[in-house]
């Protein structure tokens, strides 16, 4: 059995995870200080690949990263490209799943106690130890469910990924594009294997999500 869509998965849904990590908390941190009005106006942004169709965001990654579009042709002036590359995966991932992070990490922040950040700043401290030593902590249980379920969606992720990238064995090939090659090439043993490592590690995944939320909900009591 070649593994190598499960390590190509796990490469994607990673780095992915870390690159929304960081961007979902500093676009949720400016955002939760924002008027309201402002706030609903951004919210529609940062948020509509989660309620488009998967295939409707790769079609437009295409449309922005594709090898004959003028922003896909001058990256490529420097070596970079997304189209048919494991690295177009990880944009592909990072997309669909940066709003799970988002709308997470900023009720994590609109719930935090601001009078510990105020409390901090009359004793002399930087915002940046504030935000790093107070903050993150007071809010590191909805972090890291919003990190959790952005890593999941970015593991099964098909839409935009096989748009975007593909499938092609050794290369682009990752669990959800392999399962259905191999469903539509009869081979459903094949696919049924994947299926199953698919589901354990999903079950895995939502099994620390739940965990995450009971260790939330006591923290609250």
């Amino acid at each position: 059995m070649d593994w190598y869509p499960l390590l190509n998965s796990l490469r994607i849904a990673a780095v992915s995870c870390v690159i929304v990590f960081f961007l979902g908390i500093l676009c949720a941190y400016y955002a939760a200080r924002l008027p309201r009005a402002v706030k609903g106006a951004l919210d529609v942004v940062l948020t509509l690949p989660m309620v488009l169709p998967p295939t409707v965001c790769g079609y437009f990654l295409l449309l922005i990263f594709g090898a004959k579009r003028p922003f896909g042709m001058f990256l490529a002036q420097f070596g970079v490209q997304f189209v048919m590359t494991w690295q177009g995966g990880v944009l592909a991932a990072s997309v669909v799943a940066f709003p799970l992070m988002y709308r997470t990490a900023r009720g994590a922040f609109e719930s935090f106690d601001e009078t510990l950040a105020h409390a901090g700043q009359t004793l002399g401290l930087s915002n940046t130890y504030i935000f790093w030593r107070v903050r993150m902590p007071a809010c590191r249980q909805g972090i890291l469910a919003g990190t959790v379920l952005a890593f999941a969606r970015a593991l099964g992720e098909y839409g935009a990924t096989s748009m975007l990238i593909g499938y092609t064995p050794g290369k682009t090939a990752t669990i959800s594009t392999t399962v259905y090659q191999l469903w539509r090439t009869n081979d459903e043993a094949g696919a049924f294997r994947w299926v199953l490592v698919n589901l354990a590690i999903s079950t895995v995944v939502l099994l620390a999500v739940n965990l995450l939320e009971e260790r939330r909900k006591a923290v609250k009591r």
